[in-house]
């Protein structure tokens, strides 16, 4: 009988299976990221008339379309039938740092603190996803692609601007992490 895993998988099985789809796609002569997805909606919905970006063939994109779909009925069933509550283990300093920022101890993946109906609906929790919002799609477009679309096709690809733009992420990640979080909250 299978055991439900309670907890995010490990490491090792969420490369492999990454590892996997990313020597499929290579053989397939497809790239993976997720950000394209939204510009095919836009191209799917009209949007070509008036935005020359958005004017090209979608239908050769129907493929990365069908794995948003997959995405979102995977992450459906992870959080139905997957989920737990138990808190999800993480490590002891970790949980110390989040305290002094004045995050409770977690009990999902994500803190209730930032992504709750109540904390979006605050002034504060609003301007914090919307700026959040408009800085990664800003950044995502200025790149060329989000971190998926670098991190995994790119690099795997062995692409020079992939590499780089995976340093600027973790470095504004890490500028984020320890300059500015302790600033907002």
């Amino acid at each position: 009988m299978f055991e439900i895993i309670q907890q995010p998988w490990p490491w090792y099985i969420s490369g492999t299976v990454i590892s996997g789809i990313m020597l499929l796609l290579i053989y397939f002569g497809k790239t993976f990221g997720f950000s394209s997805n939204l510009r095919t909606l836009c191209a799917v919905a009209g949007s070509g008339k008036y935005v020359k970006f958005f004017d090209y063939d979608w239908r050769a994109q129907t493929w990365n379309l069908v794995f948003l779909v997959g995405a979102l009925i995977g992450g459906f069933i992870s959080a139905q039938f997957f989920s737990s509550a138990e808190p999800v283990l993480i490590s002891e300093n970790t949980i110390a740092d989040l305290a002094q920022l004045g995050f409770a101890p977690p009990v999902s993946i994500h803190p209730d603190e930032l992504f709750s109906m109540e904390a979006m609906l605050s002034l504060k929790g609003f301007i914090i996803l919307a700026t959040g919002g408009l800085m990664i799609g800003f950044g995502t477009r200025w790149a060329g692609g989000c971190t998926s679309g670098h991190a995994i096709t790119g690099l795997s690809d062995l692409q020079f601007p992939s590499l780089l733009a995976v340093i600027g992420f973790f470095a504004g990640g890490l500028i984020m992490t320890h300059l500015l979080f302790p600033i907002i909250f």
